[in-house]
C-alpha cells in the first residue's frame, strides 16, 4: 500500500506526495470526501482512502517538535 499526503488543491486537481517527496496530480474527484490539504491517504486496491489515524499521528509528531523548538529560546 503506498501513502500519499495532499501537498495542495489547484484546479481541480491534488497533488499528492509520496514519503520520498515524489509528486503527482490526482483529479479531486477520484479522491475520497472530505480530502483536504494535508490529508493523508492510502492507495488501496480499491482506490483511495483516508487515513486519519495516520493524520493525527504526523500532525501530533509536528506539534511536538514545534514545542521544543519554541523552549529551546
Amino acid at each position: 500500500m503506498n501513502i500519499y499526503s495532499v501537498d495542495r488543491i489547484e484546479d481541480g486537481l491534488a497533488v499528492l506526495l509520496d514519503d520520498d517527496d515524489k509528486s503527482c496530480a490526482i483529479p479531486v474527484d477520484q479522491l475520497p470526501f472530505g480530502t483536504r490539504e494535508g490529508s493523508i491517504l492510502r492507495l488501496t486496491d480499491v482506490g483511495y482512502v483516508l487515513d486519519e489515524e495516520a493524520e493525527n499521528e504526523r500532525r501530533n509528531k509536528v506539534l511536538s517538535l514545534q514545542e521544543k523548538l519554541r523552549n529551546k529560546r
